[in-house]
């Protein structure tokens, strides 16, 4: 496409103009760059990419979403440091989906409050870890007192103090609970699960062996992936290592956002504008236990079944798909809700656990990989997806190098995916026979220790417990305990 041929199109258009990413992959302690010289380096690449000098100054907003690191307004630094020291500052918690952050630009974009906007985010969590290791202090840069002009938290809840009481202490958990739950609703007996899951995740490892970007692109083959090993022990059954986002990673990503207008304006080469045609989010957030059907993921549903009335066709037809990956269950519930093959690979980087997790940043590292895509398979289309929470808050985007006529449709779905999700009543202190719901067994020096359990009552409510019979724990990795009846006394239960 020309630019005479956008003269058809809305001037307010948004459009991704520039990407760039950053990384490092350090063995020396205390060497390197820290988190926000690499976002800086991703932010310098992407003015770069469009080809259109001085298009970096005239940034308006500078958009981050929060890292691990201590940074109180990161955005402000990058914003002087590429000659835009006038920008508004944002800066978004964990919690909240990444795809906001594009989502709020578009629509400022679009509604004539901002011509330009970066969206930009990363870590060093593997300088910081090697650095700890080695008794290291490494000094990063300091702001005291520096505030973002727009500091966005969130403030509804992701997980519950019944969980924290009966266990639930690491992310892992939650989601190797949710996969048991899809295990037993699709009538999977462990080892079956237990394969399928390594065969998907060998497929993402070999898209990580051909990602230029990767972190960790050496091939794992499912036969590694499934069996716990001193290279890859057990965290959360049936989870091990690698099957989970490796978040130790230098890895940084910036987006360049402009309006239609502006990218003719600054000169921007054609060929370099990828064109937002689906940006969706719900910010309703509901605790996984409070979920009736904890194999499903009803709010995404409604985004995609959104998603393909806007485009006029089903999401499975759309060659290039990048969804959220941070563990097994993530992917797997969202083919099904998205009615994608789930025998598919739905990765270009290769996903979390291989390509890199950069902590609160793999959509933007995801959709930077979709843009410089779609510039060569120009007549496709991209999806990119978000995960936020626990499966609370998901977010759904779709790119493509050319326009629809239709509009870009933004929207955050909240009040339709809370019509959409049955839920139940979490209940604590219960006492009493349960039957199991969703189960995981948690490890230490690679032994099964501790069982945890989402149950469902008689009464139809529902509770969690764990137990710490060590061989209670190793029969639940042998034996199916979702639909079995136990034995539940406030926080623990017995078999």
């Amino acid at each position: 496409m020309t630019s005479a041929r956008w003269e058809a199109l809305d001037p307010r258009r948004p459009v991704i103009v520039g990407v760039g990413v950053a990384s490092q992959h350090l063995d020396e302690p205390g060497s390197g760059l820290e988190a926000l010289d690499l976002m800086l380096a991703a932010a310098r690449t992407a003015g770069d990419d469009t080809g259109a000098p001085g298009i970096l100054r005239a940034v308006q907003r500078v958009a981050v979403p929060h890292g691990s690191w201590h940074y109180s307004d990161p955005g402000r630094i990058i914003a002087r440091r590429i000659g835009a020291a006038g920008a508004q500052t944002v800066l978004v918690g964990t919690g909240i989906p990444q795809q906001t952050l594009l989502n709020d630009a578009h629509a400022a974009i679009r509604d004539g409050m901002l011509d330009v906007a970066l969206i930009v985010g990363g870590e060093a969590a593997r300088r910081a870890a090697i650095a700890r290791r080695h008794g290291v202090t490494v000094v990063d840069t300091l702001q005291d007192g520096a505030t973002p002009d727009d500091l966005q938290l969130p403030t509804d809840e992701i997980i519950t103090g019944i969980e924290i009481d009966a266990g639930v202490s690491s992310p892992m958990q939650p989601f190797a609970l949710i996969d048991s739950a899809l295990r037993h609703a699709e009538d999977r007996s462990l080892d079956e699960h237990r394969d399928e899951i390594a065969r998907l995740w060998a497929g993402f490892s070999a898209v990580a062996s051909r990602f230029p970007h990767a972190a960790f692109p050496e091939p794992r083959d499912a036969a590694f992936i499934r069996e716990p090993s001193a290279s890859n022990r057990p965290i959360a059954f049936p989870y091990n290592k690698w099957h989970c986002a490796q978040m130790n990673v230098d890895q940084a990503a910036a987006l360049l956002v402009c309006s239609l207008d502006a990218a003719v304006r600054f000169g921007v080469d054609p060929d370099r504008v990828v064109f937002p045609l689906v940006g969706l989010e719900s910010s309703s957030s509901l605790p996984v236990p409070k979920q009736r059907d904890l194999h499903r993921w009803p709010a995404m549903e409604v985004l995609g079944r959104a998603a393909e009335a806007h485009l006029g066709h089903a999401l499975s037809a759309i060659p290039f798909v990048e969804l959220y990956s941070c563990f097994p269950a993530a992917v797997r519930v969202q083919q099904r809700a998205l009615r994608l093959p789930v025998d598919g690979v739905p990765t270009i980087t290769g996903g979390e656990t291989f390509a890199g997790g950069p902590w609160n940043n793999f959509v933007l590292q995801a959709t930077a990989a979709m843009v410089e895509r779609l510039r060569v398979h120009r007549d496709a289309k991209g999806l990119v997806s978000t995960v936020s929470g626990i499966v609370n808050k998901p977010g759904l985007a779709v790119y493509a190098t050319q326009p629809d006529p239709a509009p870009l449709l933004l929207g955050d779905l909240a009040d339709q995916a809370d019509r959409a999700t049955p839920r139940v009543e979490l209940i604590a202190g219960y006492r009493g026979p349960a039957r199991v719901a969703a189960y995981t067994v948690t490890y230490e020096q690679a032994e099964p220790t501790k069982c945890t359990i989402i149950a469902d009552t008689p009464s139809g409510t529902r509770c969690m417990a764990s137990c710490d019979d060590a061989a209670v724990a190793r029969r639940a990795t042998r034996e199916e305990l979702v639909g079995t009846t136990v034995g539940v006394d406030g926080i623990r239960f017995e078999v």
